[in-house]
């Protein structure tokens, strides 16, 4: 389990929290992963998952755990995940350091 390598805002973290309660099942994760495509070049993915792969990197902050796969893993050291509600709607957003180049709406990237 690593603790430091990618954080949570509060904001993550009670949302991924009422969305866990929500689905009513204390098992979930938040599993965070990178997909080639998107405007700039690679994509941010989220979903809920109970199922930890053996090579699969735990994070737990708070009452929350994330689950990345090492390969998403390396384009994600030092970020940040957050969540936000606005106008265009609600999302999970990373903000990422080792991003040279994002699009518009902060979905994909580019290193």
């Amino acid at each position: 389990m690593i603790n430091n390598h990618i954080k949570l805002t509060k904001t993550a973290i009670k949302k991924i929290k009422n969305l866990i309660f929500d689905k009513k099942n204390k098992n979930l994760k938040l599993r965070v992963y990178i997909l080639g495509g998107g405007c700039s070049g690679f994509q941010y993915q989220f979903t809920f998952d109970e199922h930890k792969n053996n090579d699969d990197i735990l994070i737990k902050q708070g009452d929350v755990s994330i689950i990345v796969d090492p390969i998403s893993f390396q384009y994600l050291v030092g970020g940040k995940i957050d969540y936000i509600e606005n106008l265009e709607g609600s999302k999970f957003i990373v903000k990422n350091p080792n991003a040279k180049n994002t699009c518009g709406c902060g979905l994909s990237f580019n290193i």
